[in-house]
């Protein structure tokens, strides 16, 4: 009896229609994501050389990223103001298109350095306008009191991906180059073929719900509605501090995953077998993450929480920046990824708590903007320090960082009190 409680309480979200509808899409989706997103970082390392792939691993981070941070506020305010279905098939559609591309240049032989970084702007460009409305749209799939539970979930189908992609990916390469033939950068096309596809189901799914768009009762200029949502912001200690932490997270904290194609090469002397096996540790470990935020839904004292799972995460960086044992890196890859999705889940499930539906476009893509500018500016300060110090020194550094931020927000008030 005490089981099913638990496990009808921790998968409670799935008992409306529209979110198992939009779970699936995205969950296949994000599948085929972590697909390229291995394939592409293991190219990014086979067309630089070593010294290089560095700061060329950070660049390539920081060119998707860029859109997000100039045009997300943009995208926050036409998620208020349009159907945000809409908006978010035809973000599917260019990163659909830019797949295909780069699978066909990558077949072919022809890709160079260049064609992947611009092809990684044009991905965020889709993204900067499609993640406030995905993001926005999340709430209107369930009950209030049931958010928190759909967050988690929602960051579950997202570190599945994380598990499977990268097996997947080493899969695909080691069928096509044994088993078909190709060589393997033909491999490598074949993954990023298979993200185009991936992108049909999440188009289907998107095509399936039943959720209608409500337009706002008054349309203001797009200019007026953009300082309305800054002003709220601003206005609220527990949103300005949530927003500060999360970008502070992603600024230090993503640096393990963008340096690990180089920790599989030069600490391990591993290839992609290697790589794809310490992505999958690191998602399994952010499942279980996501699970645990899932079970507990809203509970007393979250922010509390975040600011102690921070300190935990900080410490595991450091550890796994020290170690040289290929298993203790793997369980330290798991609590990171467990400890990394419980601050993201909690902070982000607080920040849509907090944000009345008619602002939530613009509020979330302030918090977009932080969360998510964070990762390429970080990665690329990282990528550029650590063509100086090594990697393992600025993730040492990375996770002292965190744990400091972590007592500083503890110390003020505003987040350990929500």
């Amino acid at each position: 009896m005490f089981r099913s409680k638990a496990l009808g309480r921790m998968l409670v979200a799935f008992t409306y229609r529209d979110f198992r509808v939009q779970w699936f899409g995205a969950c296949t989706s994000s599948v085929g994501t972590w697909v390229q997103i291995a394939a592409q970082n293991w190219m990014v390392t086979s067309l630089t050389t070593l010294s290089q792939s560095a700061f060329f691993l950070g660049l390539d981070s920081f060119l998707q990223q860029l859109p997000i941070m100039l045009f997300t506020l943009v995208g926050g305010v036409l998620a208020d103001r349009h159907d945000r279905r809409r908006t978010l098939l035809g973000s599917q559609y260019v990163q659909m298109a830019t797949a295909v591309v780069l699978a066909v240049l990558v077949y072919t032989g022809i890709v160079t350095i260049w064609h992947i970084l611009a092809l990684s702007f044009v991905t965020g460009l889709a993204q900067a306008f499609g993640g406030p409305a995905y993001q926005s749209l999340v709430p209107s799939l369930v009950d209030k009191k049931d958010l928190p539970n759909a967050v988690a979930l929602n960051s579950i189908q997202f570190n599945i991906a994380r598990v499977l992609g990268p097996l997947l990916f080493a899969a695909t390469l080691s069928i096509s180059t044994t088993s078909w033939g190709l060589v393997e950068q033909q491999g490598m096309a074949v993954c990023f073929a298979l993200n185009a596809v991936s992108f049909l189901v999440v188009i289907y799914t998107l095509m399936s719900l039943r959720v209608k768009h409500i337009p706002p009762a008054q349309t203001k200029s797009m200019r007026d509605e953009l300082k309305s949502g800054i002003t709220y912001v601003r206005q609220s200690r527990e949103l300005v501090s949530l927003t500060v932490l999360a970008a502070a997270t992603t600024f230090l904290g993503f640096a393990v995953l963008t340096f690990l194609p180089l920790f599989t090469k030069e600490v391990f002397e591993g290839g992609p077998g290697t790589y794809s096996q310490l992505l999958a540790f690191s998602g399994a470990g952010s499942v279980v993450g996501a699970l645990f935020v899932a079970w507990m839904g809203k509970f007393k004292r979250m922010g509390l929480t975040t600011l102690l799972t921070q300190v935990i995460y900080g410490i595991l960086i450091v550890a796994f920046a020290m170690s040289r044992t290929l298993w203790l890196s793997e369980i330290l890859l798991f609590l990171t990824g467990a400890a990394l999705m419980i601050v993201f889940s909690t902070v982000t499930s607080l920040v849509q708590l907090i944000a009345p539906n008619e602002m939530r476009g613009r509020v979330m893509s302030i918090y977009m903007l932080a969360f998510r500018g964070g990762m390429p500016i970080g990665s690329l300060a990282s990528g550029y320090a650590a063509t100086f110090i090594g990697a393992p020194a600025v993730l040492e550094i990375n996770g002292v960082l965190l744990v400091g931020v972590a007592i500083y927000f503890f110390l003020r008030h505003g987040v350990r009190e929500i």
